[in-house]
């Protein structure tokens, strides 16, 4: 047990690099459970619109976040190492990598809301919402990309307030041209699921105003001048890229599993569709909440590895997953009782809707130790640069054993949405098997700047 539990010096460095994350997070998910509130009043068509546009967003968010967190192990590694040249030309890797990603995600969400919307469901009234939304939504995909890359470069040496503020700021701004342009208080107009979405895409300009305002008057060692912008060597490039595109495979093949999952579940009816999305937007908060967990392990990890010091970034891996283990038993007893609040916060939502809302609530709680362990299993081996393992041991399960059960289910079996949802979830038991044999492989006990077997990066 010596193994999985942490000196007195490690619980206080972990929870202070991870609670900003935490609370950013918090605030995050608690304006997003607003706007769910707010969306919530217009009805089940509004709410399963929006909820389908959202994991379609996902896919580019996630995405682009594969890519910069890719980057983000040799910014953490390059800061340990001291070496701000690199960190500076992996920055900008990251800023012209991440938009490969959002342009054509962009292009695809203006140009052809329906065509996604009808991936999800038949349901006209849905569809109809959720083109409205996506139409102007997708404009909030522009400034994401330079978000990211500014938030996540910060956190790699360490800063994570400033992110924080940042998107408290956004949130803010975001719930209250929610709360003017749904509805039309304070003079504005009425928009519905338009002025959610005009909301959303007015947030995201302001947090990534406020972090350029941010890099214009810190002196951040990744900071880079626009003149320089063109300045990556081509070997560095190759080196993140060979790293990158795993990593930012799986995240793209993770987000559309899980968009997947969301159209299986839909076969069971438009009213799955809601009450999947009340579900998981009540348990969001503690996912959310456990996110923090990946900075803890890009600092204590990755930083470690950078400054050659592989005992104790191997002895922290093991010591953030006994904290994570932790972390998930108060968790899981929580979103067990989230599942008695819903009733109380959408009143207009059908029974049916709401009875499945709260059953997969109470499932989720149940399980919800076995999916916080895979996911710090998850950020131990990616801390270390392995991606290939993050890549098998995540998007290739779910679509290599979740889907196809799920699949299964759904098309060749008259199972009820609690059957399946159950059946679903707990393919994970195999997956924590996977996830477990991964990290105690160690391969991702690596110094990918000076490993031996690496090229040495000299490009003055």
């Amino acid at each position: 047990m010596r193994k999985y539990i942490g000196n007195k010096a490690f619980f206080q460095e972990a929870i202070h690099v991870a609670l900003p994350m935490m609370l950013q997070n918090l605030v995050s998910t608690c304006v997003n459970l607003i706007d769910s509130l707010m969306v919530g009043q217009l009805g089940d068509a509004a709410i399963g619109g929006v909820a389908s546009v959202n994991r379609f967003y996902l896919i580019g968010n996630y995405g682009t976040m594969g890519i910069i967190n890719a980057v983000g192990i040799f910014i953490a590694q390059f800061f340990g190492a001291r070496k701000e040249k690199h960190m500076k030309e992996s920055f900008r890797f990251s800023i012209w990598s991440a938009y490969c990603i959002i342009v054509p995600m962009f292009l695809i969400s203006f140009f052809f809301p329906e065509f996604i919307l009808r991936f999800f469901t038949d349901d006209i009234a849905t569809i109809a919402q959720g083109v409205a939304y996506l139409k102007v939504a997708a404009f909030s995909f522009l400034p994401i990309g330079l978000s990211i890359a500014i938030s996540n470069a910060m956190r790699c040496i360490g800063i994570t307030r400033l992110p924080l503020y940042a998107s408290v700021a956004s949130v803010a701004t975001n719930a209250f041209f929610n709360y003017c342009l749904i509805f039309g208080h304070f003079g504005f107009p009425e928009m519905g699921v338009v002025g959610a979405a005009l909301a959303t895409a007015i947030a995201r300009f302001v947090e990534v105003f406020l972090l350029l305002l941010m890099m214009k008057y810190n002196d951040f060692p990744f900071a880079t001048r626009i003149a320089d912008m063109f300045d990556v060597p081509v070997e560095l490039s190759k080196r993140i890229t060979v790293k990158a595109i795993p990593l930012c495979a799986n995240e793209i093949l993770w987000s559309g599993g899980m968009a997947m999952i969301l159209k299986l579940y839909g076969t069971r009816g438009p009213a799955v569709l809601t009450g999947y999305s009340l579900a998981t937007t009540g348990t969001d908060i503690f996912f959310t909440l456990f996110s923090g967990m990946a900075v803890a392990s890009t600092v204590m990890i990755s930083q470690r590895l950078g400054a050659n010091k592989l005992e104790e970034a191997r002895a922290n891996g093991y010591y953030l997953l006994g904290l994570a283990g932790m972390i998930a038993l108060v968790f899981a007893v929580l979103i067990f009782g989230i599942s008695y609040m819903i009733p109380l916060l959408y009143t207009t939502v059908s029974d049916e809707a709401m009875q499945i809302a709260q059953n997969m609530i109470r499932i989720q709680g149940l399980l919800f130790v076995i999916y916080t362990l895979n996911t710090q299993n998850f950020f131990i081996v990616r801390a270390g640069g392995d991606t290939r393992s993050t890549l098998i041991m995540d998007s290739c399960f779910m679509w290599l054993v979740n889907i196809p059960v799920l699949a299964l289910c759904a098309y060749f079996t008259d199972l009820s949405i609690y059957a399946i949802y159950v059946i679903g979830q707990a393919t994970d038991l195999i997956k924590l098997a996977v996830s477990s044999a991964f990290v105690r492989k160690e391969k991702w006990v690596v110094n990918l700047v000076h490993h031996e077997e690496e090229i040495e990066l000299e490009f003055d």
